[in-house]
């Protein structure tokens, strides 16, 4: 092996183990059932002709119900940096998370479509489809969108049916002939499938229940949702190094900070952990995320 590959592997096998760490969820078992998979992810994704997002994680216990700041807030640096690497990108999102989503694809400022998809609107799905295949999707990529599961409904981790405020996007993600990647954190979001669901059962709280029955090609199990469409942008870099200044743009903390702030401020995104309309994800501040960003980065693009 080249020591350029050998290089490659070393960074990418460094970039897994930054973002896909348990914060507390019992997930540990299912990143080790899913080792490598950022790496494979990353190497599908280089080669996009153009890509496809699902996001957006509706809480409704939150006093002012919105959508929460994980996964909106990476999909759209995701969907950027691709964009500025001649790679076009666009989002579904449903209604009800389509203000935060949307707010943090302009605090990202760069050309990325989004397309909104009513609760209950299976035509805006068959529109979407057919949207993503006129666009010529080649990957789609869920970020932290809950998916249904065993008894076919979408369950937060409480175990609480979610259905009221959450299209079945899946249904776009099985849809077309693309490549599926899926990022997830808790085991009942989109491509949770791809996992045995007595795993999620045995390890998870609630795993039983809210297991999503949705598979994917390549799964990321991250530590935090936002975490793992960093690792993408990271390994990407590894992988095409030719985008690294492109991506480099965007994979910092200060563009972290502001798409989060963003949604917080303009959207009323809250916290999906406290529940609460506050610029963290997942219980955990700007400098935790920061940090994680500013050490992907260095191994990443330099």
């Amino acid at each position: 092996m080249s020591p350029r590959k050998n290089d490659a592997l070393a960074r990418l096998a460094a970039v897994e183990a930054l973002v896909c760490r348990d914060v507390g969820r019992q997930t540990g078992e299912l990143m080790a059932a899913t080792s490598g998979s950022l790496a494979a992810a990353a190497r599908s994704l280089a080669g996009a002709r153009s890509v496809g997002f699902i996001t957006g994680f509706f809480v409704p216990r939150a006093a002012a119900p919105a959508a929460e700041t994980d996964g909106p807030g990476g999909t759209a640096l995701l969907a950027a940096a691709l964009a500025a690497c001649g790679v076009p990108a666009r989002i579904a999102v449903d209604t009800p998370s389509a203000a935060v989503v949307r707010a943090a694809v302009d605090a990202a400022a760069q050309d990325v479509a989004l397309d909104e998809v009513t609760v209950a609107g299976h035509a805006d799905i068959e529109r979407t489809i057919a949207a993503w295949d006129a666009a010529g999707i080649s990957h789609a990529v869920s970020i932290e969108r809950c998916g249904r599961s065993q008894d076919g409904r979408p369950r937060n981790m409480r175990g609480a049916d979610v259905s009221a405020w959450t299209a079945p996007l899946e249904d776009l993600f099985l849809a077309g002939s693309w490549a599926r990647i899926a990022v997830g954190d808790g085991g009942n979001e989109i491509g949770m499938g791809r996992l045995p669901a007595e795993l999620i059962a045995r390890t998870v709280p609630n795993g039983a229940s809210i297991a999503c029955i949705v598979p994917c090609d390549h799964l990321i199990v991250a530590g935090v949702s936002n975490w793992g469409a960093y690792g993408l942008m990271a390994g990407l870099a590894v992988v095409r190094p030719q985008w690294r200044t492109a991506i480099g743009r965007f994979l910092t903390a200060e563009r972290d900070r502001d798409v989060t702030r963003a949604m917080v401020e303009k959207a009323g995104a809250v916290d999906g952990v406290t529940a609460r309309p506050e610029a963290t994800v997942d219980g955990l501040g700007p400098e935790i995320h920061g940090a994680l960003i500013e050490q992907l980065a260095r191994i990443a693009v330099g």
